[in-house]
């Protein structure tokens, strides 16, 4: 399957629903990310954080995208998220369903710029 090893999963955790869904929305309007899945149910999360450790609840982000897209994706993320370091986790997709990966391909193509129809000669 030419060109498959492009496709990655996007980890990204939120600390409010209202950011998870921002950042959502904007991402796949930019074509950064062709479907992400907002997980509506929080996650809990156990890290160290300046010296300690820290627990919170968090939205996580499952993003799908391609590999070349992934450094704008990162600056897309940092620009609107609110955390100081947020987790940013790319996974590269092994297998999929054809039809997904193609529409997933289709759907992080820049939009077609409408071309003028040549005139026709009569």
């Amino acid at each position: 399957m030419p060109g498959r090893r492009d496709h990655i999963v996007v980890f990204v955790t939120c600390s409010t629903a209202t950011e998870a869904d921002r950042i959502a929305h904007a991402l796949v309007e930019q074509r950064l990310a062709a479907c992400v899945n907002v997980h509506e149910a929080r996650v809990r999360s156990t890290y160290r954080w300046q010296g300690r450790i820290e627990t919170a609840g968090e939205h996580l982000l499952v993003i799908k995208t391609a590999r070349r897209l992934f450094a704008r994706l990162e600056a897309a993320i940092k620009r609107l998220h609110s955390y100081q370091v947020p987790e940013i986790i790319a996974v590269p997709v092994v297998l999929g369903s054809r039809s997904y990966l193609d529409w997933l391909d289709d759907c992080l193509q820049p939009e077609a710029r409408s071309r003028p129809k040549k005139a026709s000669r009569a």
